[in-house]
């Protein structure tokens, strides 16, 4: 490997995206002593001096690795802008998506740049909290021989821990990141508000569903998702079932997650020990709840009014 950045010299990065992805990953990779010798974006950042905008600075050609955080639907415009840019001879593109492989990458490869993936799977909300977010975090990598070795060092700098992401299973694979690290976002809001509407204090109920949620993963850390499950489908609970979707009944979004991913739990519950008869009972409850619901949306000639979620998706980058 002729790079120096993959074959383990002194690595120099330039960060191309200057959205909560990229000031968080610029600012731990600094922390941790790695030489950032740009950070660029569309616009200026209050929390962080250093970005540039408009033109490429010069400092762009010093770069052993250019890492490139823009949001997904903006990647192959910034790749071709790298593209027609004047690189280091031998420099790495890494890209932070997790769910594309961009064709511009071609064009790089061809003009003689390695190219590979570099996707934290960690929620990088917070750039000022980035470097202990990224500490023991997972890094999603793939690409090129000499990309994956760059990418490794950097997250071997963070504190980090990789995985390869498996050829054409990046579907699934950010899919499953989607699952872990943005739904329970969305879920909280949900119970939050479910509580408030129960007349729980706002502030009580966010503070009672954080606590929620934080011993559930903190029971993960030692067991597997079966062995930790509880709740009334991993007891066979049928009537606490019967109970939950007959006070949803007005609330369609609501309902319409619970029952979704009650079904989903039937099956962890079966493999957790819960008797066969009781998750049979549940699940004939759940189906007769799907079909009643969308028999009440022909009858009354429209889908059921969904309600909205307020504030529980935050802008991307």
């Amino acid at each position: 490997m002729s790079s120096s950045a993959a074959a383990g010299g002194s690595i120099t990065v330039f960060v191309l995206g200057a959205g909560r992805a990229g000031r968080s990953l610029a600012r731990a990779l600094r922390a941790s002593g790695v030489d950032v010798v740009g950070l660029h974006g569309r616009h200026h950042a209050a929390d962080d001096a250093t970005v540039t905008i408009g033109s490429l600075p010069r400092s762009l050609q010093s770069a052993s690795v250019v890492l490139v955080t823009v949001r997904d639907a903006q990647l192959d415009g910034a790749l071709t802008e790298l593209a027609t840019a004047q690189l280091a001879p031998r420099a790495i593109v890494l890209h932070a998506s997790g769910s594309v492989d961009p064709v511009e990458l071609d064009t790089l490869r061809r003009a003689g740049h390695p190219c590979g993936t570099m996707h934290p799977l960690v929620p990088l909300a917070d750039p000022l909290r980035a470097e202990a977010a990224l500490r023991a975090a997972w890094i999603g990598v793939d690409g090129d021989a000499a990309a994956v070795a760059a990418a490794r060092a950097l997250a071997a700098s963070l504190g980090a821990r990789t995985l390869d992401i498996p050829p054409g299973g990046k579907g699934r694979y950010h899919a499953a990141a989607v699952l872990a690290a943005n739904f329970p976002t969305v879920l909280a809001s949900l119970a939050e508000r479910l509580l408030a509407e129960a007349g729980v204090d706002a502030d009580e109920a966010r503070l009672e569903v954080r606590g929620l949620m934080a011993a559930s993963v903190d029971n993960l850390r030692t067991a597997a998702p079966e062995a930790v499950l509880t709740g009334p489908i991993a007891r066979g609970d049928t009537d606490s079932v019967r109970r939950h979707l007959r006070a949803l009944s007005s609330d369609s979004t609501a309902r319409r997650v619970y029952i979704e991913l009650s079904e989903a739990t039937l099956a962890l519950a079966r493999h957790g020990g819960t008797p066969e008869e009781r998750l049979s009972e549940i699940s004939a409850l759940l189906a007769e709840a799907r079909m009643g619901g969308r028999t009440a949306g022909m009858r009354d000639g429209a889908a059921p009014r969904s309600r909205p979620v307020a504030n529980v998706l935050p802008d991307s980058d």
